[in-house]
């Protein structure tokens, strides 16, 4: 069995991370969307409404698990039995960064980094945008995966 985690704060989930699992099912028989708690980070939606936002993004994929972690994501990927690590680039800016975390995981543990392009239609997308709307009193619908209500 092909197992990846696709890793993430996820503050919130949205439309753009949706279709990176979404296509990221064609390459792996489970993705796991590990939720990992930042204590650095001041989040807007609680640990419980990420991960309740992501199940509702993925109610009838029985593939698609979600967990939270505490720990480097390398470890939670070691601790769930995954053998790859599932990224999503949204621009160039991006790649030097995923890069060389993704060498340093492979060389501590040997683990894989599969790196999928966002669609161009969200590339604009972002949870710190999505987040920055929301907080305004914006309709934010258009930015989250289907299925989900806030």
């Amino acid at each position: 069995m092909k197992r990846a985690i696709f890793p993430g704060t996820f503050d919130p989930f949205t439309v753009g991370h949706y279709s990176i699992v979404e296509r990221g099912l064609c390459i792996f028989d489970e993705i796991i969307i590990g939720v990992g708690i930042n204590k650095s980070k001041n989040t807007l939606f609680s640990l419980e409404k990420r991960i309740d936002i992501i199940n509702q993004s993925f109610v009838d994929e029985p593939r698609v698990k979600v967990a939270s972690y505490l720990s480097l994501t390398v470890d939670f990927a070691l601790s769930v039995q995954a053998d790859f690590v599932l990224r999503g680039l949204r621009s160039v800016g991006d790649f030097e960064y995923e890069r060389s975390i993704a060498d340093a995981n492979k060389k501590l543990t040997g683990i894989e980094t599969v790196i999928l392009l966002t669609e161009s239609k969200h590339s604009f997308i972002s949870s710190t945008v999505t987040r920055e709307l929301y907080s305004f009193g914006k309709d934010i619908t258009g930015f989250l995966a289907p299925n989900v209500k806030l």
